[in-house]
């Protein structure tokens, strides 16, 4: 976590934990993940209460609307309508946690709003509030879900013909390629968890950097790079769904099926 004081500035990469729950520790990262997944499940209850199928619609409703359509629409574009259907509900909760996860950094009081504890046998200033998705823990966590439903799609379409793109013994080079297939799937969760944890821990570091050199003489001089992080952290969040959405409709086209998709989409 990143946390700036008018004498000192924190830089540490783990999270830091907060409390102890039957001596399993919670970290701050935890702590504003729960805070973040209650409040946007008391804001889906609160909307769907007031959902209106006809008449005029609220602000809150057609703003929602405007948003959900449109990422419909671009994960229609990468899978067609049918599987669109199947895929939407879970990659578009990795966009609605992960946006709001990466600016969780930028509210007042993340990183400067803690107490001094002991950590590793010295004594340092622990925040309360740390963006999720600037622990690698929760970035890596998000990349295994990502890359288990992938290969739960995979077998769910194609059933046990799915393991045939990792284990074709049917002649060499279908056997080699199966390996490269393997270790792509497994390099996949490390380039998931890392490029999304590397851009938020960086843009934090950066934030809180400048808010340290300039604090003395030009207070505002955050401001510029706080937009630029939030146009960041949204489109982090677009690219890990986007990314997600295409592994997983690659997973469920068997063998040709790639050729035939593409040959059609240009119809």
């Amino acid at each position: 976590m990143i946390s700036t004081r008018m004498s000192s500035l924190h830089i540490s990469i783990s999270a830091e934990p907060v409390f102890n729950i039957l001596g399993v520790p919670v970290t701050n990262s935890i702590v504003t993940s729960w805070a973040i997944t209650t409040l946007i499940i008391i804001f889906v209850i609160a909307q769907s209460r007031n959902f209106k199928l006809k008449g005029k619609l609220g602000k809150t409703q057609l703003f929602l609307e405007i948003i959900i359509e449109s990422l419909y629409n671009l994960i229609v574009s990468i899978t067609g309508i049918a599987k669109a259907k199947v895929f939407f509900p879970l990659v578009t909760t990795f966009f609605f946690f992960i946006v709001p996860s990466n600016w969780s950094g930028l509210l007042p009081g993340a990183g400067t709003i803690g107490f001094e504890g002991v950590l590793k046998g010295k004594e340092v200033f622990i925040p309360i509030l740390r963006a999720p998705t600037a622990d690698l823990n929760t970035t890596l966590a998000l990349a295994l879900i990502a890359m288990v439903a992938v290969q739960a799609y995979g077998f769910r379409y194609l059933g046990l013909d799915y393991l045939k793109k990792f284990f074709d013994f049917s002649n060499p080079i279908k056997a080699f390629v199966g390996i490269l297939e393997l270790i792509s799937d497994i390099s996949k969760v490390i380039s998931f968890a890392f490029r999304l944890f590397g851009n938020i821990f960086a843009g934090e570091v950066l934030l809180a950097v400048i808010a340290f050199l300039t604090a003395s003489f030009l207070p505002v001089a955050p401001l510029p790079f706080y937009g630029l992080e939030l146009f960041v952290g949204l489109i982090q969040g677009l690219v890990f769904m986007m990314l997600a959405t295409v592994f997983i409709n690659m997973a469920t086209l068997g063998h040709g099926d790639d050729h035939a998709e593409t040959h059609a989409s240009h119809k």
